[in-house]
């Protein structure tokens, strides 16, 4: 049976399929019914079964029905359509069975054309059904799975099946791969005249297209479809002529579906390999480079789609991509960094697979050093993420070694320039490709300037004398006089005219004729010095001769016609080029002597062979690249240097990723061995301590990599080098620095990662079991006793052990190894102040243990010998008594007692010895001072003893004495009140309790210590009589330990520390010696924290040592003032302007120390923002203000500023500081509003251009209704600037003019001013004190007050007696806080 003879058209919509569009167009009938589908499907199935895939033609309504009714159907019947098309019942499907019979049809030529007509529209009509079933499919998909978003995805995979009857992401696939069958048939001939239309290509094609616009399709799961789909368009590609369709929609997709450009990279690179469709790269390059680069500003989900895009492509077909990066350039200059960041990486990727190596032709060559300079010419761009990705691909491109070796340099150079940039990940990337450096650099594994330097000027040397003899030789062979001279003449020119021009330089070289020399001599010596190049002696000789020997040849022809410079190249001419004629006949001798040094006459020796000199050609050559190697391998250490001394600066950096790279980056420097490398790795000890755990973690893997790793052949070898290297960072080490390595030794020691080997040769080091210096025996105690915080069995052990090593007889003492064998024993008990939780007693030894016995021998046989390591060992020797002995202060008071009889006896000698010459017995200085040093630290170890170790007893005690009670306590009495439950509940039984003890404490320390019957009591009259009389006891080392004991005294009493303090204070002020400023300044500093009401009337002499003239003394104020700033024991007033001098001080610790307290202040509040209006004409903090209204309050105060200020120096530093905050809109309108304050200065240039850098700053940004104020502001500065400007030129007319004064005339009403101490360093910061206003007209007065506010800063609140050093009785602060004087001051005035 014929098919009935019709047209199938492709519709655009499915409508179009019901409506009649022209003669023999196919029509569906009619649209069947729901329920009568499946009766007309098995239909369907009937007729195929009898007729073949030419069934369709019949039954096309059926599946078009199906379609139109797809999302109302039965899931079965939906899953059956599928089924039916692609296998069929028998195996085989509609679509399936019709591409299998095509080949047939195709190869027959004797087809008909209705049967080629029939099989033509069979297919559109298969084809067309495939396509629209499995839209329909992925269409409702899509709609599951945003579904499935806002479900949480919970069932998806049910939800999937229920909604299909199947999984439908695994029936895609057979879908794609049958469509690919029938394209890769010769499908053309059904055609007439073999075109193929273009809807039919548009079809297939389309529905791969909105298959990838699923955004699950980049998933794994689904990477069979991604297969299938990019061979079907790989098949239309080659044989459907769809590269401009292609091409035009994935540059649509890739604007529009963030998820497709790594799908497409992978698509189009394999199109353009295994399809060899290279052409369509090009193509999508090209529409990718003529996008307007202004469109992609404005587009940046586009522009994100294409540089994903090109970035990939690059990583993939980098050499077919090279021919197209043309086109892209533009993009370089666009304003969207991604496209500029996609064509970089581009480059970078075409250097390290396509032009890399050495055997590069010279375009590949030019090219690459084209994509390089590019790259980093980009490293200085204006954007801080092209810049970042710029030292990305350089670090690729160096660890990949394909950095030609002539650009190390330049990039090392941009490298050390980038670690300053403002952003945080330049900044991080710097510091990675400078490790990429290191890693990677061909010059050497140790990279030590010093080392190199030698080997440098020494292969200099050799290459330098190399090149002398090379010259020599070719001086000797036999040349054109003539042709020698043309090619010297330019620079004979040139050392010519320089000397004519400065005549002067001819005095610095001079070249002077002897008395017996003649003409023909001189002409030698000139001769002689054009040979070996010395243009300007020789010049300088010709003119010498030319007025000596103005009768003789050749001097006497100078033709004065010529110009000086030509007479004078023409007598050099002559006489370099005469000797050849005249020497043909003259004796051999003489021409020889004519030559210059180092000369021979060639034609004395044999000519040198032609294997003989391309071998010293070769020599000079390699010796040319030895010299090249060793000078770029010295410069290159002189880069990691200075990169050095930046990135150390960058270590305590807020972001902890730059931190942990600093880490790294130091512990490669140091493992290459440049010198500086150790301060880094030093300083990052105190890092141990931060509170980021990834910045601590980082410290110890370091120091784990680098020093638990050591080289050795064995164990021993191993642990040797490892303490040998630990050792070295205890040489010099500060007691932060040894205190931070503790931590982290600490730290390996409880996570067992240093062998027992290590802790063995310690001990045998030590004990001297092992040959080792005193100092290496020290070091090894040292690092036992950081060891033992970590496990205190290393040392309580070997207790005996250690007192045997540092404290046993022997004369002379080692104190040195003393001390830290006091050091190491203390560390195997804890420190801190025992917890309530601890049920056992803390560890203590009897009085009676050998310890104690040796420590108190020790220290009293010392004490009479001028050793000044003795005093740090008694130190030590106090501090370990009170942590480990019982009764503590039994054995200390032994100590003074014996060290004060040795100083009675002493004494007495002295007297018995002066007697006969009736001189006052003098006690030897240094005795004194260990006396008095001692009764410092016991007095202190004293008063801390009583309130931890003490006190925490007695807490311990009573706890365990009501858990007692409390078990005694019989169940019905536990409950008789409810009053004493709820106190009990509440903690307010135990908060009795502890003040009890703690009162009973400080009635201890008020009453007993400094009682007379106690043994303190008794130094207290000594050691206030050292320190009244400065002058009598001038020894600067007693005067330091009296000052500093004096203080640990003040600290057991307030009684006595009330009573001299007017005496602490009157010496740090007074003091001459800046070690007793600095150790009363600490002293001063721990009172305040004991005693803050005594203390807070003098914190003015605290602020005052912050401009201290001695650093030592400035950096310990900083340090004090810090703490109790932040800890807020220290009231924060106008006088903390002194911490903000510190971050301008000379001192870069000093300045790094205030920089950290500002910081830290920063996170508290608004205080940094509360503080500027009395400090900013001291210094700029404007960086910690960050918020918008604090800003525009600010800007408020700081024009208001402007009436109180009083010198140009402060107008200007006022107008500085307003420019540098970041003002918006409202911040302007702030400024307008006040604008009278300042108007009156515009005069001056630089406060009108401060305030004109506002104006430019904010039109940048500028919306366009804020437009109108700016205009309005620019208008008032300029009218202000130029109107003051005219006014100066006029002359004043009339007496109405005082009526228009400025109003910086006026003196507001302020209070009484200080003068610094400093005045005289800093006079542009002090406001004069106003003139005293006469009350002559009261009304005049209060218009005045009416008119203005009156304007008070707290700053102006401390009056002169406040920082006075004059310590009188009636001077002495008293107990009012400033805060009270001030509030006072203000109601006075």
């Amino acid at each position: 049976m014929s098919p009935r003879p019709y047209e199938f058209h492709l519709p655009l919509s499915p409508e179009e399929l019901l409506k009649s569009g022209g003669v023999n167009q196919y029509v569906v009938q009619e649209v069947l019914s729901i329920r009568h589908l499946p009766s007309h499907l098995r239909a369907f199935q009937a007729a195929f079964r009898a007729q073949g895939p030419l069934a369709v033609l019949e039954h096309f309504d059926t599946i078009y029905s199906i379609l139109h009714h797809f999302r109302s159907i039965d899931p079965g019947l939906k899953e059956d359509t599928l089924e039916f098309l692609i296998k069929g019942v028998y195996g085989s499907g509609v679509v399936s069975r019709h591409s299998q019979e095509l080949p047939t049809v195709l190869d027959d030529a004797a087809v008909s054309a209705s049967d080629r007509s029939a099989h033509l529209n069979a297919l559109k009509m298969n084809c067309y059904a495939l396509v629209r079933l499995l839209e329909s499919f992925e269409t409702m998909t899509s709609q599951t799975s945003l579904m499935d978003l806002d479900l949480n995805g919970k069932g998806r995979k049910a939800r999937t099946k229920a909604a299909h009857g199947f999984d439908w992401e695994e029936e895609r696939q057979p879908i794609l791969q049958l469509l690919t069958q029938l394209l890769h048939l010769d499908i053309r001939h059904l055609w007439n005249h073999s075109i193929i239309e273009e809807e039919f290509v548009s079809l297939v094609t389309g529905c791969c297209y909105r298959l990838l616009e699923n955004p699950t399709i980049s998933h794994q799961k689904n990477r069979p479809t991604r297969e299938a789909i990019t061979r079907l368009l790989g098949v239309a590609l080659t044989r459907y002529n769809h590269m401009l369709s292609a091409t035009v929609k994935i540059i649509q997709m890739l604007q529009h579906f963030e998820h497709l450009a790594s799908v497409l990279v992978a698509a189009v690179s394999l199109w353009a390999t295994d399809y060899g469709v290279k052409s369509i790269v090009g193509e999508i390059v090209r529409e990718i480079g003529q996008k307007c680069p202004q469109e992609l500003s404005r587009d940046p989900s586009g522009a994100k789609g294409f540089a994903a895009f090109l970035t990939e492509l690059a990583e993939r077909i980098p050499a077919i991509l090279m021919s197209s990066m043309c086109i892209l350039l533009d993009h370089l200059d666009g304003e969207n960094y991604m496209m500029r960041n996609a064509v970089l990486s581009a480059m970078a990727e075409m250097v390290l697979q396509v032009l890399n190596g050495d055997q590069l032709e010279v375009v590949a060559r030019d090219t690459r050093d084209q994509f390089l300079d590019t790259l980093h010419a980009h490293g200085h761009d204006v954007n801080s993420f092209v810049r970042s990705r710029v030292l990305q691909l350089f670090t690729r491109i160096v660890q990949q070694k394909a950095l030609p070796l002539t650009r190390f340099q330049a990039v090392v150079a941009l490298a050390v320039g980038r670690l300053a940039d403002k952003s945080v990940l330049v900044c991080k990337n710097a510091i990675q490709l400078l490790a990429s450096f290191l890693a990677n650099n061909p010059f050497s594994c140790k990279l030590s300037d010093t080392d190199l330097a030698g080997p440098l000027q020494k292969e200099t040397q050799k290459l330098h004398e190399m090149r002398t003899q090379r010259r020599a030789a070719a001086a000797s062979a036999v040349l054109d006089p003539g042709e020698e001279w043309e090619a010297m003449l330019p620079e004979v020119r040139a050392a010519l005219q320089q000397l004519l021009t400065l005549p002067q330089e001819a005095e610095e070289i001079p070249e002077e004729i002897a008395e017996l020399e003649t003409a023909g001599d001189v002409e030698g010596r000139i001769r002689r010095l054009l040979a070996k190049a010395s243009y300007k002696q020789a010049v300088i000789l010709t003119q010498e001769a030319v007025g000596h020997f103005q009768e003789s040849e050749p001097f006497c022809h100078m033709d004065p016609e010529e110009s000086e410079e030509t007479r004078f190249l023409n007598l050099l001419g002559t006489i370099f080029k005469g000797p050849v004629a005249s020497t043909q006949g003259v004796n051999p001798q003489e021409t020889a002597g004519n030559l210059g040094p180092g000369e021979t006459d060639r034609k004395d020796k044999p000519s040198v062979s032609e294997p003989e000199r391309r071998r010293e050609d070769d020599e000079l050559v390699k010796q040319e690249m030895l010299v090249q190697y060793l000078q770029d391998a010295y410069s290159f250490s002189l880069k990691i240097t200075e990169a050095i001394g930046i990135i150390s600066k960058m270590m305590y950096e807020h972001t902890t990723t730059v931190v942990q790279e600093v880490i790294e980056f130091f512990v490669m420097v140091f493992q290459f061995g440049v010198p500086q490398a150790l301060l880094g790795v030093r300083r990052m000890l105190p890092l141990i301590w931060s509170k980021e755990p990834g910045v601590r973690e980082a410290v110890l893997n370091a120091y784990r990599q680098l020093y638990l790793k050591p080289k050795g052949d064995s164990a021993r070898a191993k642990a040797q080098a490892l303490i040998q290297n630990l050792s070295l960072l205890l040489v010099d080490a500060s007691v932060g620095t040894i205190q931070c390595l503790e931590e982290i030794l600490c730290e390996f020691v409880q996570k067992d990662e240093l062998k027992p080997a290590v802790t063995q040769l310690l001990w045998e080091r030590a004990t001297e079991k092992v040959p080792c210096s005193p100092l290496e025996r020290c070091s090894s105690v040292m690092l036992l006793g950081m060891m033992a915080r970590g496990k205190p069995e290393i040392v309580g052990s070997n207790l005996d052990t250690l007192v045997s090593i540092g404290l046993d007889e022997k004369s002379p003492q080692d104190y040195r190894l003393a001390r830290q064998v006091c050091h190491a024993i203390a560390n195997i008990s804890d420190r801190r102040k025992p917890s309530l939780g601890k049920r056992h007693p803390p560890f203590r030894l009897p009085q009676e243990h050998r310890l104690f016995e040796r420590l108190q021998e020790v220290v009293i046989k010392g004490f009479v010998h001028p050793d000044p390591l003795w005093v740090p060992f008694k130190e030590a020797a106090v501090t370990l008594t009170y942590q480990l002995a019982e009764g503590p202060e039994a054995i200390c008071a032994r100590m003074l007692q014996g060290c004060a009889k040795q100083a009675l006896e002493k004494l007495g000698e002295e007297s018995a010895t002066q007697e006969a010459l009736k001189d006052t017995p003098m006690l030897p200085t240094f005795l004194l001072m260990n006396l008095l040093s001692l009764a410092g630290d016991v007095a202190l170890q004293q008063l801390v003893h009583l309130e931890q170790a003490v006190s925490g007893e007695l807490c311990r005690r009573r706890v365990l004495r009501e858990e007692q009670e409390q078990k005694t306590k019989e169940p019905k009495e536990k409950h008789t009140s409810s009053e004493a439950t709820m106190e009990e509940e509440m903690g307010l039984v135990g908060a009795t309790a502890d003040d009890t003890e703690a009162e009973l404490i400080r009635s201890i320390c008020e009453l007993e210590l400094l009682d007379g019957k106690q043994t303190l009591a008794a130094f207290v009259p000594l050691l206030l009589k050292v320190c009244n009389n400065p002058g009598l006891y001038s020894n600067p080392e007693l005067s330091a330990a009296a000052s500093l004991a004096l203080g640990k005294f003040c600290m057991i009493s307030a009684t006595f520390c009330d009573s001299q303090l007017r005496l602490l204070f009157t010496v740090l002020e007074k003091s001459s010696l800046p070690i007793v400023r600095s150790n009363l300044m600490i002293a001063t500093g721990d009172l305040a924290i004991r005693f803050p009401n005594l203390v807070d009337p003098w914190t003015p002499h605290l602020y005052a040592r912050l401009r201290d003239p001695a650093q030592q003394v400035r950096k310990t104020a900083g340090l004090v003032m810090t703490h109790l700033i932040l800890k807020d024991m220290v009231k924060v007033k106008g006088q903390v302007s002194e911490m903000a001098v510190l971050l301008i001080d000379p001192a870069p610790q000093i300045a790094a120390l205030a920089k950290n307290f500002f910081n830290e202040l920063s996170h508290k509040g608004n205080a940094i923002y509360n503080l500027l209006p009395d400090v900013i004409s001291r210094l700029q903090l404007l960086s910690y203000v960050t918020k918008d209204k604090q800003t525009e309050s600010l800007v408020e105060k700081l024009c208001q500023r402007f009436r109180a200020a009083r010198t140009e120096r402060q107008y200007r530093d006022l107008a500085y500081c307003v420019s540098q905050l970041p003002l918006t809109e409202r911040g302007l309108r702030k400024m307008l509003d006040n604008f009278d304050c300042f108007g009156d200065k515009l005069l001056d240039e630089s406060i009108f251009s401060a305030f004109l850098s506002v104006v430019g700053r904010l039109r940048r940004g500028a919306k366009p209704e804020g437009k109108a104020i700016i205009d309005e502001f620019e208008q008032k500065l300029r009218a202000c600037h130029t109107r003051g400007l005219d006014a100066m030129e006029e002359p004043e007319i009339g007496p109405g003019c005082s009526q228009r004064a400025p109003s910086a005339k006026k003196q507001p009403t302020v209070s009484k001013q200080r003068h610094l101490a400093s005045a005289a360093s800093d006079n542009d910061f002090v406001t004069p004190e106003p003139r005293r206003m006469t009350r002559r007209h009261p009304n005049t007065q209060q218009q005045v007050s009416k008119k203005k506010l009156r304007i008070v800063f707290s700053s102006d609140e401390s009056s002169d007696e406040e920082l006075s050093a004059e310590m009188t009785e009636d001077e002495t602060p008293k107990k009012a806080t400033p805060i009270r004087r001030a509030s006072a001051h203000r109601h006075r005035s």
